[in-house]
Parts: structure tokens; C-alpha cells; sequence
């Protein structure tokens, strides 16, 4: 069996702590692993780690890369398939399919699974066996998974469970996310399951649904995988459901109940987040009650006189919500696209192929930044029009280039790059190499970069 792990999403519903540059699935909310290497982790249980494909965008190739590499640092970046265009998931597997087939030459007999990188799963054990046993009875149908309805959730969809075939039921029919009276109504009646967004079908049955029910979709696999990966951007942004599974008579549903969450809004995280004995958020609350707090910094957090309310602080923002109204952050962040607001993509801790920075201080004529960059990895050959550095290392060995010269910097020494001079960083050893950067000028934002030479190709 093949995993094929999605992580091209945007995750604005969990905003301020999600941004464009760095959503969800590269948060580590639970534990030490971000929710994309929770994934990870889950797959290997059930599939040979050479047989895990990612596909994600090319903005956040990297974040997927780095975040393998630490956990596996023999994971081959053939296996991160790269969309030119943010479309939906229906387009997003047939692309990985096409990789799969034509790039990997994998027998359209084989079992694909299809994996959402952002959700949560409780017991693991529960998960790997249905999994496994959905691959020994999936025939020539297409599968999902189905999740035991507990309470009248809105946050979710849901699939109508059709005739009861043992292993797992037909599919009746897939329904949107209700209202709170219909959701009632779904949990009483015992004839429904949360839509878990997990699928799994043979190759060759998935292309063959593809023609009878999404033909745009299906025409470009006749034709080469670069041609397919050019005219990726013409295609429908359709979801999977909406493309073959409420079209298809040969979807069935395996049931489970493993402690899924999608957390698609931070009610649901905050629901998970109080059943962990360790997780202990700094607050003070003074006449209030049913407070819930998340500080990625762990500040502080006080409150007076207030109830059920919801507390998200992020570096640069803070979200207030009243408990069951969070899944409203989407027309916050609409509202910020409107104003053109930076925080909507803006963030502190900024991801890159050779490492990371975080913003310290921001001002309008200096700002300050903590760069960690890997070992052996190199920034570009560079220069800046409006801007001089200093850089100071606090860990590790610095090899630099500053205009002819090449030097090494040592804990504690440090070195001044003048505007418009060329200049390089690099990590030569076996260490994280962490320095200080200050930068000075009218003018300090990143596109303010002239690269000459560039191992990463940007």
C-alpha cells in the first residue's frame, strides 16, 4: 500500500496561529511533532516509508522537506510531488497519481491511501488496524473512512450509511455541514458518520471513476507528467467529494472511532487541548470562568469579570472569541485581506530551505532578527540596495563571505556587511549555527534582495 499525505492548505480557520507562509500542518499543538509529521509517523505504521508521497505547493516545498528531515534524514525529495497551482483535492490527487504512475511506475493494482496532513488522532492502535483492514477489503471500490458521531458537531461533514456489508457499509449519500438542529437530528438517528476526508482505492478503479464522473480531470492523464504539471492551473479547484464521491456508485465507508478530530476551528482544538494533563497554559483568572488560553510564547494571560471565552496569542496578535463562535476567524481573515493587513501572512518565525529567522525587533529604520541555520546548508550569494548588517554569532562556526573576503566567525565574534556589498552565510559544521542580525536602513523589507548564485534555484 501507498500513503499519499496532502499538505497544500492555507489553514486560515486557525489564524493567528496558521498563516499562508506556515499553516497549520507545520504547528506543533499537541506534542514535539507538527501535525504533518504526526502523519508521517501514523503512515509508516501501515506503509514502507519509501511508499509515503507528499504533495504540498512550492512555497511550502521546504517547510515539508525540513520537517521530514527531522525525523528521517534519508527522506528522498522525489517523494514531495509539488503542484503548480493551489487547486482543490480532487486535482491534487490526480496529479500525484499521474507521479505516481508514469514517474515511480507503480502497477495501477497497488492500494493507494490518501491522507489529510492536518488532522488529529488519539489512538493510534485503532487507527492502524482499520486501516489495514479497509486495504484487505477494498476490492474495486473506493473507500473512506467514517468517524462514530458522538455529539452534533457543525464543524464537520457527514456521510448517510447505507446497507451494512459487514466490514463496512455502502454510502448512502455524503452531506455538507449542518446546522445545529439537523446535526441533532444526524445523531439520533445512528445513520450517520463524521466525512474523515480519508480515502482509499486501487489506482486503476480511481482513473476509471475519474472518466465516467470528472473527465477534465481525467483528460490530462493521457498525456506526459510534465505536460499534466503545465496545464495543472487550467483544471477545476473541485474537492474529492464533489468530484467522484457523490457521483460514484462504488463508495464505501469503514467505520471507526479512534479519536478524530480535524481541527478546523479552535473550539476543536481547545476541546483536545483540555484532555491533556500536561498541557497547562499560564493564566490568572479573577471572577471568570470557562476560560480557555493558547500562548505559543506562554504568556501570561489574565482575566476579570468574564466567561466562556477563548484566548489565542501568537507573537504578533491576539484572538478574543465567545466558545462556539471560533469558526468565524475565516471572516476575520477576510476582513484583514480586505485592509490589506500584513499579520494575515506576516509571521515572526519565518521558514526557509537552509533554516529558519525569527523577527526580534521590527522598526521602521532597524530591525533585528535570530537566524539558525542548518548544518551545511548555505543562504544565496546576495546583496541589499537600502540596507546594511551586522551579524554576531552566538552559536556554532560561521563561514562568511563579505565582499572578496571569506572569513570563519567563532561564539561571540561578528562582522558588518555594508549596503550593496555581495555576502554569504554558511553553516560548515555539525551543529545548528545560530547568529543575531541587525539590519539598518530606510528600507528593510525581503524583497529587498539581489541573489547572484542560489543552491536552492529561487
Amino acid at each position: 500500500m501507498y500513503s499519499l499525505i496532502l499538505c497544500g492548505g492555507s489553514g486560515t480557520r486557525l489564524w493567528p496561529l496558521s498563516r499562508k507562509n506556515f499553516p497549520k500542518q507545520f504547528l506543533n499543538l499537541f506534542n514535539n511533532h507538527s501535525l504533518l509529521q504526526g502523519t508521517f509517523l501514523r503512515a509508516q505504521k501501515t506503509t514502507p516509508t519509501e511508499k509515503i508521497f507528499f504533495i504540498t505547493n512550492k512555497d511550502n516545498f521546504f517547510n515539508v522537506y525540513n520537517q521530514l528531515q527531522e525525523l528521517d534524514k534519508d527522506f528522498d525529495k522525489k517523494q514531495i510531488i509539488i503542484e503548480s497551482t493551489n487547486l482543490n483535492t480532487a486535482p491534487a490527487v490526480t496529479l500525484a497519481v499521474k507521479y505516481l504512475v508514469e514517474t515511480i511506475k507503480v502497477d495501477p493494482e497497488e492500494i493507494v491511501t490518501v491522507l489529510p496532513a492536518d488532522h488529529y488522532i488519539e489512538d493510534e492502535e485503532k487507527y492502524k488496524n482499520l486501516l489495514l483492514e479497509a486495504e484487505k477489503n477494498i476490492g474495486d471500490n473506493i473507500g473512506t473512512v467514517g468517524i462514530t458521531v458522538l455529539k452534533p458537531h457543525t464543524g464537520f461533514g457527514y456521510i448517510k450509511k447505507g446497507e451494512n456489508q459487514n466490514i463496512f457499509y455502502n454510502v448512502s449519500e455524503f452531506k455538507e455541514k449542518p446546522d445545529k438542529l439537523t446535526a441533532k437530528k444526524y445523531l439520533e438517528s445512528r445513520e450517520y458518520l463524521w466525512n474523515s476526508g480519508i480515502y482509499l482505492f486501487k489506482i486503476k478503479t480511481f482513473v476509471n471513476e475519474l472518466n465516467k464522473h470528472a473527465p477534465e480531470l481525467y483528460s490530462l492523464l493521457s498525456k506526459n507528467f510534465e505536460t499534466f504539471l503545465n496545464e495543472f492551473k487550467n483544471l477545476p479547484s473541485i474537492s474529492f467529494d464533489h468530484a467522484i464521491s457523490e457521483k460514484s456508485n462504488k463508495i464505501i465507508v469503514f467505520e471507526g472511532d479512534f479519536g478524530w478530530n480535524d481541527i478546523g476551528s479552535f473550539d476543536s482544538l481547545m476541546e483536545i487541548l483540555s484532555k491533556n494533563k500536561n498541557y497547562k497554559p499560564n493564566q490568572i483568572n479573577i471572577d471568570s470562568k470557562n476560560i480557555s488560553v493558547l500562548s505559543t510564547n506562554n504568556r501570561l494571560v489574565t482575566t476579570i469579570g468574564v466567561e466562556d471565552l477563548g484566548i489565542v496569542e501568537n507573537n504578533d496578535s491576539i484572538l478574543i472569541y465567545k466558545k462556539g463562535r471560533s469558526e468565524k476567524v475565516k471572516k476575520i481573515v477576510e476582513q484583514m485581506q480586505k485592509q490589506n493587513i500584513k499579520e494575515i501572512d506576516h509571521v515572526l518565525i519565518n521558514y526557509r530551505p537552509w533554516g529558519k529567522y525569527e523577527i526580534l525587533i521590527e522598526n521602521l529604520n532597524h530591525k533585528v532578527k535570530k537566524i539558525t541555520v542548518y548544518p551545511g546548508e548555505k543562504l544565496s550569494l546576495q546583496s541589499h540596495l537600502h540596507r546594511a548588517e551586522h551579524w554576531i554569532v552566538i552559536k556554532g562556526v560561521a563561514k562568511i563571505v563579505n565582499n572578496d573576503r571569506e572569513i570563519i566567525l567563532d561564539e561571540r565574534e561578528s562582522t558588518f556587511i555594508p549596503t550593496k556589498t555581495r555576502h554569504r552565510l554558511e553553516n560548515p559544521g555539525k551543529i545548528n549555527l545560530e547568529i543575531i542580525e541587525v539590519q539598518t536602513g530606510n528600507y528593510l523589507e525581503e524583497d529587498d534582495i539581489i541573489r547572484y548564485d542560489d543552491i536552492y534555484e529561487r
